[in-house]
């Protein structure tokens, strides 16, 4: 990795197999990212160059400072919407890792004016009273290809993700936080998985949603245990 300070190897293969376990759990495909906060600096994030997620490998793995500058010299390519990123540790201390993504059962309720995603199901609980919805266009006009392209928009996107756990982007798709690397995974994870579901009770008729208190209680109960389904996705994933 390209990097002015040692980072701990096991984030840095954490980081790697993140991208790895998005891409099988159907959350990315070519497209979409997830970052680390620098277990060493906390003004610096780690996130792999432009290239596909299932494609990354420690090798692959860039610093940048919250401004979405590289930390080290390096020509290859990085992502545009590394601002996504910079901008969500700077406003949220107590957020260790980020996961942007275009999960195709997530992207209709950024669309969508009336619908809220709300948590169905108690895995989903992390979701809280609803997911926020930012308008790029409220920021940038309606001429953009709605990408998060500098700080400006960063910080207008994680103004809007507030002190919640996932925000979704208008004709886009969504970003999600956690305070470790782990349970961000597992929140982008259950963000497609919930919507999945929610779309489908919601052709059935009425949907009983959870309440916030439960699904606080559901959170705390499911997140205390990340370490069981990150075992398995990374099993997954070393067996295919």
């Amino acid at each position: 990795m390209k990097s002015e300070t040692l980072v701990d190897p096991q984030l840095l293969q954490d980081l790697v197999d993140a991208n790895h376990i998005l891409f099988n759990e159907g959350v990315v495909d070519a497209f979409g990212h997830v970052s680390v906060r620098h277990d060493k600096r906390a003004d610096r994030f780690l996130i792999a160059r432009n290239m596909a997620p299932a494609l990354v490998q420690a090798d692959d793995i860039h610093e940048f400072d919250f401004d979405g500058n590289l930390t080290a010299d390096d020509s290859r390519r990085v992502y545009l919407e590394r601002f996504i990123h910079g901008e969500i540790y700077r406003a949220r201390p107590d957020v260790a890792a980020v996961v942007h993504s275009h999960s195709v059962s997530v992207v209709p309720f950024g669309a969508v004016k009336t619908a809220t995603l709300r948590p169905i199901f108690h895995m989903g609980g992390f979701l809280g009273d609803g997911a926020a919805r930012f308008e790029i266009r409220d920021f940038a006009g309606d001429g953009t290809d709605l990408l998060v392209r500098d700080s400006h928009l960063g910080a207008a996107l994680a103004k809007t993700l507030g002190n919640a756990n996932a925000v979704l982007m208008r004709g886009h798709g969504s970003t999600v936080v956690g305070p470790t690397l782990k349970h961000a995974v597992y929140r982008a994870v259950y963000t497609e998985i919930n919507a999945r579901l929610l779309a489908a009770a919601l052709r059935l008729g009425d949907v009983e949603c959870l309440s916030p208190r439960e699904a606080a209680a559901a959170m705390k109960t499911n997140e205390e245990q990340v370490e069981r389904p990150w075992a398995l996705w990374k099993q997954r994933v070393r067996s295919t």
